[in-house]
């Protein structure tokens, strides 16, 4: 059906109906909007949401268990479900709402420009039509005078009394009458003629063409809503794969969760190491009252006579016993025997790990340094040897204090685990007739029975830890000598201070730990670092030498 044909005498309504489908079209590009804004606001809310329960800590500091690590994935796959939700919002308001209102600017255009056309075509019309009208009003008035002249011309014809210039006047006049109406009836048939004309040409083919575009316009309207509704769904489409992964992120983090694993966690986290404490004593406090041998009572203990220990006070060892009293808060320490003994392990075995890792980035360091100071001395025109001299120095002092570093942290570790392995292969005894009254074992970081002992230091290493190195009756004879490149304090026990350029007696090679045992002239012995020594051994001595 075509509006052209149909609808010719419509002009008005179609001017409505065109309007009305623009104004549908923004209204739904409006919808759009507000769907878009919806999304925005939406997405804004769950990444604030995010933010809000996400761990403000060092991941250091996050708890390990699955429960904690499965709500943390559940954040991220929400955070990616608001990123979704934002690509929904773009995608709607770039390939919908933006196209929307293009394109109804478009048609308002588009429609104004066929409507004036139509205008104009109407008033053309009008105007012949008011042409055709007066000539023919002018004919209508032409044939009534003329008519009238024909007779007054008739009637003074016939009357004998006129006289004949009246005669001649009126007919004279009735010519002119009648070659005027003849004339307004041919003006008026040419303007008729060409009314019909041009009416023809109004009706069947300028107002068809106009209302054929103007139908057209409205189905490329309603094509193009057509297209923005599936566009409108196929952005929310294009994302429910992605949707759909963070959907399922969220249920494999649920399925994440392991009650056996956070329970050894929690194992793993506050286990002390401590044994449970062991039975108190039966103390007797009648051994003094005279008793019958038949009285039933309850005999002597074998232990008579034996006085309790005053250093373990019932009443004072009260708040100790139980698992849940108050514990005191100890000071922070070095060699962390402040701790519980398996706390106590685990963070010695981390700090030597990160020391490890911080001694293989000096030794990188100071190989790649040595490697530059190789092509310096080689082509003297790339660059100044000495002046990696200082570098170098400070990377072998970093390196000898990570050594020492180490090296202290493992004699902490050997004691922990020592202590550890001894008190596994002790049991205390149930029985409560004991020789005296005792306290629970009271290793570092413990609690003890002993008010006195309640904060006392943790112990400290031994400081005679190198002496049985050097308790041989006969010294060690010298394998070679080294003279000393720099300074060293020698402020660790079993380390042997040496000044620059000083030549000391190398009695024991380096064993790969990077210290080298050598005795000064008055007879002093220690360790010192190997970097910090050139060694020449002797012809006929053994093993390898290290040059820094």
């Amino acid at each position: 059906m075509s509006w052209g044909t149909d609808l010719w005498d419509q002009f008005e309504n179609l001017d409505k109906h065109t309007q009305w489908g623009i104004d549908f079209l923004e209204r739904y590009a409006k919808f759009v909007k507000e769907r878009l804004e919806i999304e925005q606001t939406y997405a804004k809310q769950l990444r604030n949401l995010v933010k809000k329960y996400c761990p403000k800590r060092s991941k250091d500091d996050e708890p390990r268990f699955t429960s904690c690590t499965s709500f943390y994935t559940i954040l991220n796959e929400l955070n990616d479900y608001a990123g979704q939700r934002e690509v929904v919002a773009e995608e709607m308001g770039h390939k919908v709402y933006g196209e929307l209102m293009r394109y109804s600017q478009d048609l308002k255009s588009e429609r104004k420009h066929h409507l004036q056309e139509g205008r104009k075509a109407q008033q053309y019309l009008d105007h012949c039509w008011k042409q055709m009208d007066n000539s023919k009003k002018k004919f209508e008035r032409e044939c009534k005078e003329a008519e009238k002249c024909q007779q007054l011309y008739e009637r003074l014809d016939n009357d004998i009394n006129a006289t004949k210039s009246e005669v001649e006047k009126a007919k004279a006049q009735l010519y002119l009458r009648t070659h005027s109406a003849d004339e307004s009836k041919n003006e008026y048939a040419a303007q008729l003629q060409n009314f019909n004309s041009e009416q023809w040409k109004h009706f069947n083919v300028a107002i068809p063409q106009i209302f054929k575009n103007l139908q057209d316009m409205d189905e490329r309207r309603t094509v193009k809503l057509g297209e923005t509704y599936r566009s409108f769904a196929e952005v929310e489409r294009r994302v429910v794969p992605i949707i759909s992964k963070c959907l399922e992120g969220m249920v494999s983090a649920g399925k994440a969760v392991d009650e056996r694993r956070d329970s050894t966690i929690v194992v793993e986290a506050f286990k002390s190491g401590f044994e449970p404490p062991g039975d108190f004593p039966f103390e007797d406090f009648s051994q003094n009252i005279y008793r019958t041998g038949s009285d039933g009572t309850i005999g002597t203990p074998k232990n008579e006579g034996v006085k309790p220990d005053p250093r373990h006070p019932m009443n004072k060892a009260k708040n100790k016993l139980w698992l849940f009293g108050k514990k005191p808060k100890a000071p922070t320490l070095e060699d962390l025997s402040h701790l519980p003994p398996e706390q106590r392990r685990k963070k010695l075995q981390q700090r030597i790990e990160e020391l490890n890792k911080e001694l293989q980035k000096e030794i990188d360091q100071r190989d790649a340094l040595n490697k530059m100071k190789d092509v310096y001395e080689k082509n003297p025109q790339m660059g100044d040897p000495s002046s990696l001299q200082p570098k170098i120095s400070e990377t072998m002092c970093n390196m000898e204090r990570l050594r020492s570093e180490i090296h202290k942290n493992e004699s902490w570790l050997s004691e922990v685990e020592g202590k550890q392995s001894s008190r596994s292969d002790r049991r205390p005894s149930a029985d409560v007739n004991h020789h005296a009254p005792h306290g629970r074992e009271s290793p570092e970081g413990s609690y003890t029975d002993d008010p006195s002992q309640e904060h006392r230091s943790p112990p400290q290493p031994d400081p005679h830890e190198f002496d049985d190195e050097f308790d041989d009756d006969d010294p060690l004879p010298a394998i070679g000598h080294c003279k000393a490149l720099y300074a060293f304090d020698g402020q660790n026990e079993g380390t042997l201070v040496m000044k620059e350029d000083e030549v000391l007696y190398v009695i024991e090679e380096d064993k790969g730990d990077g210290w080298t045992r050598a005795r000064k002239q008055t007879g002093e012995e220690g360790y010192v670092p190997t970097s910090y020594v050139d060694i020449t051994l002797e012809k006929n001595s053994k093993g390898a030498v290290t040059y820094i």
